[in-house]
């Protein structure tokens, strides 16, 4: 019995890097038209999107999004979330209509195919840099002055240590989001880590719930305020979790 899931594990994993492979090919020159120029983003979301849904049905995921406050069409916001899964990119892809930018590091850019558009298209950082943190700035003011929201996983990466439910979160989204007054949308994965962790031999098909939660204001400029921000929305996010998996 063992023998067989390590098998099935393994194929499951090959299957998800040929879904990622396939629409990249079939689209690839739609999708490298439209990063030629800034203003023809847009264009290269809807496909990105497309590109996520067909990985998602492919893996034998089903989403299920509960959402307490609607994203309002053409509004910028920072959309923040829990992080364990390379699949949180495809998911928040899924679940998100507004088009915005990914704060990520810079490691996925070594994917093939991948890597060439997530290059061109996300906003990348160096954690190790504090000359490419502050870039990440520049950027992200840059595309929320053009209309667009921006995503960013506070944890800073995915822990190591599977039992960790959330890690502590970074202050980049939240100062970013303070500095330019757009909303914070806590989005929480339930089911990404059980789908399809960063373990190897792990993941299957099945439920994915997401729940976007209420707004966070950004337009409180009291100190104290700002200091609460950050824990307060980990802690909407961290007892989402344990509602979802108790």
């Amino acid at each position: 019995m063992r023998a067989l899931k390590i098998v099935f594990w393994t194929l499951y994993r090959i299957w998800f890097y040929i879904l990622m492979a396939i629409p990249i090919i079939v689209m690839f020159p739609f999708l490298f038209i439209s990063i030629l120029k800034e203003k023809w983003y847009p264009y290269f979301f809807v496909m990105a999107r497309i590109w996520a849904k067909i990985i998602l049905f492919g893996m034998g995921f089903r989403v299920e999004l509960e959402t307490e406050e609607e994203i309002i069409e053409g509004k910028s916001y920072m959309f923040v979330a829990n992080h364990t899964s390379m699949t949180d990119i495809m998911l928040m892809l899924s679940v998100v209509k507004n088009p915005f930018v990914f704060v990520g590091k810079k490691e996925l850019t070594k994917i093939p195919l991948f890597g060439f558009f997530y290059k061109r298209t996300c906003i990348l950082v160096d954690r190790s840099s504090s000359k490419s943190r502050m870039e990440v700035f520049e950027r992200a003011q840059k595309k929320i002055n053009q209309g667009f929201s921006i995503c960013i996983f506070p944890e800073g990466g995915v822990p190591l240590d599977e039992s960790i439910v959330l890690d502590e979160f970074k202050d980049g989204a939240f100062r970013l989001a303070i500095d330019h007054h757009i909303p914070i949308v806590p989005i929480t994965f339930a089911d990404n880590k059980k789908r399809f962790s960063y373990t190897f031999f792990s993941g299957s098909p099945g439920l994915m719930r997401v729940k976007i939660q209420r707004f966070f204001d950004t337009k409180d400029n009291s100190s104290e305020y700002k200091k609460t921000l950050k824990a307060s929305v980990r802690e909407v996010i961290f007892k989402q979790l344990q509602a979802f998996n108790p």
